[in-house]
């Protein structure tokens, strides 16, 4: 009876948003566990910033190591094939019987290309075994280095890419007293004039490159209109005037059960 196939395990390891020293220990392992490392680029034989934060923690690069191609671009036919080829990749090298290490900038859960990738790799050979190793995200660095609090006690906190629109971010003022937002260079300006209409760029900050040596951080966030910002930047942003309801068993008082109770008491 002929044996199935073994295929190695897919394993993604979550380097950081930049600095090395963020690499955690079991994903340090990981690279130097003898598998073969992915790492991600955007153009063939072009740089690649997950890469070059393994660099400056000085292991040495693999010279078996492969890149997958991932492009910049919202056109959904050249997505479609250039996740088709990186899958199909992955799992003939998967088919080698050796370990794949793909390097993740930040974490592998989040906004990552990793579960992506992992997803269509399980569609085509299910028996592929996936490992993911969380790290240190964009944010809670960014928080970190700024001295901004994301959330305590029973505030609350919100992780959104800002393409969705200044309409959506004004309304998510109201409802969260901490806003992530990732991704901000094609709406710095527009970003920034909803600040100043809601008088809140005092309480915002933003951050470029966070942890890798290129780090910039602008606290007058006003200062940043007109400029073409980084790929990788965010802001922060907090509304300490939110309004917020009373507390009940840790959580926020609904004000029908207030009106409620007033009536009762009444």
């Amino acid at each position: 009876m002929t044996e199935p196939k073994r295929y190695g395990k897919l394993i993604g390891a979550s380097l950081g948003p930049g600095d090395p020293e963020l690499i955690t220990r079991r994903a340090w392992a990981a690279l130097q566990s003898g598998a073969r490392w992915l790492y991600p680029v955007k153009k063939a034989e072009e740089s690649s910033y997950a890469l070059s934060i393994v660099e400056r923690g000085g292991i040495v690069v693999p010279g078996d190591a492969v890149e997958l191609v991932f492009p910049m671009t919202r056109d959904a036919e050249i997505l479609a094939k250039a996740w088709s080829r990186a899958a199909v990749q992955t799992v003939e090298l998967l088919a080698e019987g050796r370990d794949l290490v793909f390097l993740v900038e930040g974490d592998a859960s989040t906004f990552a290309t990793f579960g992506h990738l992992a997803r269509v790799v399980r569609e085509l050979v299910p028996a592929v075994e996936v490992e993911t190793i969380p790290g240190v995200s964009s944010f809670a660095a960014a928080a970190a280095t700024t001295g901004v609090t994301l959330a305590e006690e029973d505030e609350t906190f919100a992780i959104i890419p800002a393409a969705y629109g200044v309409e959506v971010i004004d309304h998510l003022l109201d409802e969260f007293d901490t806003l992530a937002l990732l991704k901000v260079k094609p709406l710095v300006d527009e970003v920034i004039e909803l600040l100043e209409r809601r008088e809140l760029l005092t309480t915002s900050v933003f951050i470029e490159k966070v942890g890798s040596p290129d780090e910039r951080i602008v606290r007058d966030v006003a200062s940043l209109k007109g400029e073409k910002v980084n790929y990788l930047s965010l802001m922060l942003v907090q509304n300490p005037k939110r309004e917020r309801g009373e507390l009940r068993r840790g959580c926020r008082k609904r004000k029908e059960a207030v009106d409620v109770s007033a009536t009762a008491a009444a």
